[in-house]
């Protein structure tokens, strides 16, 4: 089953109730940018997303093969630049810690890992956005 998120933008900043159905969060802009600083910007979702998977991956694998760890912390950077063409280049620096006595084998397997989660292959991959579409006006 496909992924989907329903968004409200509301008329105060840039803020955004983004929802699943089940859960919901509050999206924005930085102040420097119109907004009022009360959610994670789009491009701190991007990157959320990314740093939840490998973190997530990495306990995911240890579980597997039943590994004893403890916390799981990441910290994740992303610089965005605009080439001369106008394309963007993003550059991602990961650092994940992982608590537990694990041989370099198991902590070199964990990190692989890490580096081939679902997110990461996604954002690696071939993704096509459609163009936005008007909705609930009737063509007749």
């Amino acid at each position: 089953m496909p992924t989907q998120l329903k968004l409200k933008n509301l008329p105060v900043g840039f803020q955004t109730v983004i929802s699943n159905g089940r859960h919901s969060i509050l999206g924005d802009e930085p102040e420097k940018s119109k907004g009022t600083d009360l959610g994670f910007s789009p491009t701190e979702f991007f990157l959320a997303g990314i740093a939840m998977c490998k973190v997530a991956t990495v306990r995911y694998i240890a579980r597997r093969n039943g590994w004893e760890i403890g916390n799981v912390d990441g910290s994740f950077t992303q610089k965005v630049k605009r080439l001369k063409n106008g394309e963007l280049s993003t550059h991602i620096n990961v650092q994940i810690d992982i608590e537990g006595e694990l041989t370099d084998e198991q902590r070199e397997t964990l990190l692989y890992e890490a580096d081939h989660c679902y997110v990461h292959r996604m954002a690696e991959g071939e993704i096509n956005i459609e163009s936005a579409i008007r909705e609930g006006i009737d063509v007749a």
